[in-house]
């Protein structure tokens, strides 16, 4: 490691091998962003403007695309910025702070998913306590819980992250993550504190998971039932389970990558399972949603096709 005692300035070196190409680079990532931007925006805005879908599914689904917006926005335009920068630097506080968006973002993303999986159960194995259960206010509350707990548990994070005496500045990845930045510590620093609150919170996390996973199974159990419960949850069911599986699946290989993969790999093969959570759901999630929720489907065709029908009665 570097012998650096005081970091002002952290060198993010995930883009060395790939700046030859960075105009076609640039290009498709602006594109994307603005297609991420378009989809997840647009999604917001339907539920918003029309009281038909003032319900707690689509409220949830409201905050699960603004969760992508948020976390999107503290890549993309960073990312875009390094592209035609001479040196891809990173000032010591903006980088604590990228760490922090990407982080929450993640488990602010299962938090949610989580809570619409809950949802999802009241409304199948529970129908006629829906309406009881799932009030404006249990709702207003579960969507302060999947907000607020990651981003108490980060700030924590981050603060125990900002002690630390680096010997290091360069992060071999296109963004800032505070598990490298606690790497690259000195030998004689204590990360003890650092380490507990990263096992306590994988271990939420993982609760989170499990939690998704009993309520699918209940539904999954209830709706063998009967036709009219299968078509329910399919129709309502699978756009979350995709979401699901699809982040755990990119989330999971990202974290087992950074903490056992090789570096062995190219460096674009590398970038490409870094960003694939921040590449993935936030242009699948709302793609999903919108052509299999029909309320919301109807809503689009009324929108862009059919303007002057409504669908919504």
């Amino acid at each position: 490691m570097e012998n650096v005692s005081v970091v002002t300035m952290f060198l993010l070196s995930g883009l060395n091998e790939t700046m030859n190409c960075r105009i076609a680079i640039f290009s498709f990532t602006l594109l994307y962003y603005c297609t991420i931007l378009f989809f997840n925006i647009s999604v917001i805005m339907i539920i918003i403007v029309d009281q038909n879908l003032h319900e707690p599914m689509y409220i949830l689904l409201c905050s699960f695309c603004m969760n992508s917006l948020y976390g999107t926005t503290g890549f993309y335009p960073k990312f875009l910025f390094d592209l035609f920068s001479s040196s891809q630097q990173i000032s010591y506080e903006w980088c604590l702070l990228q760490a922090f968006v990407m982080y929450s973002f993640a488990c602010c993303e299962l938090s949610i998913l989580a809570v619409m999986a809950y949802d999802r159960y009241v409304a199948i194995c529970r129908p006629l306590q829906y309406q009881s259960v799932m009030t404006k206010r249990r709702v207003s509350q579960l969507i302060c819980f999947s907000w607020f707990t990651p981003f108490c548990i980060f700030s924590i994070s981050i603060v125990l992250t900002s002690t630390l005496k680096l010997c290091g500045s360069i992060i071999p990845k296109l963004f800032c993550v505070n598990w490298i930045i606690v790497k690259l510590s000195c030998p004689d620093t204590n990360t003890i504190s650092s380490n507990i609150l990263s096992y306590a919170t994988i271990i939420i996390y993982v609760c989170h998971g499990l939690f998704t996973i009993w309520t699918y199974m209940h539904m999954v159990r209830t709706c063998m039932r009967s036709k009219d419960e299968r078509g329910k949850f399919i129709q309502t069911c699978v756009p979350h389970l995709v979401s699901l599986v699809t982040f755990l699946v990119v989330i999971v290989f990202d974290l087992m990558y950074m903490r056992f993969g090789s570096t062995d790999f190219p460096q674009s093969l590398q970038n490409f399972i870094a960003i694939e959570f921040l590449l993935i759901p936030p242009v699948m999630n709302p793609l999903v949603y919108g052509f299999k929720l029909t309320k919301i489907r109807h809503r689009i065709f009324g929108l862009f096709f059919f303007p002057k029908v409504n669908y919504c009665h």
